[in-house]
């Protein structure tokens, strides 16, 4: 029994990475160093489950952040699977998802960050997110 048990430990350990960069292996998004403190109307705007908003001042385009009813996630703003340019930067449509501008339209849940419809080969970029005392920090 503790043989299994020191195996199956060591088994965790050996999954785990220190890159907690999930798109290390996207070729179309970059590494960008950014810390943004929300505003109080950028707070007020997050104050109920499903609230999301754009913040245009960090990321690679930007970055949606939504209130889960369990906390709050930030997702970088340019569609995973294009290059960055003007028509990649995505816009939030329907409350809790956000949809490229190019002519393919991908369309992303903002709760998980999953494409919404077809299957594609990378999800959003997740950032940071601290909350303390009333503050929200997204950074990656």
């Amino acid at each position: 029994m503790r043989l299994f048990l020191i195996l199956t430990f060591s088994l965790c350990l050996l999954g785990c990475s220190s890159d907690d960069n999930g798109n290390s292996n996207n070729p179309f998004l970059f590494d960008t160093n950014f810390s943004v403190q929300l505003s109080t109307i950028n707070m007020l705007d997050l104050e109920f489950p499903g609230d999301a908003i754009y913040v245009n001042n960090g990321g690679i385009r930007g970055f949606f952040v939504i209130n889960t009813g369990s906390g709050i996630l930030a997702w970088e703003a340019t569609d995973p699977n294009h290059t960055p340019n003007e028509c990649s930067t995505m816009v939030e449509v329907g409350g809790i998802e956000a949809q490229c501008q190019c002519e393919d339209a991908n369309i992303y849940n903002l709760f998980t960050g999953q494409s919404s419809g077809e299957v594609l080969d990378f999800a959003m970029l997740p950032y940071r997110v601290d909350t303390s005392g009333g503050t929200i920090t997204v950074s990656n």
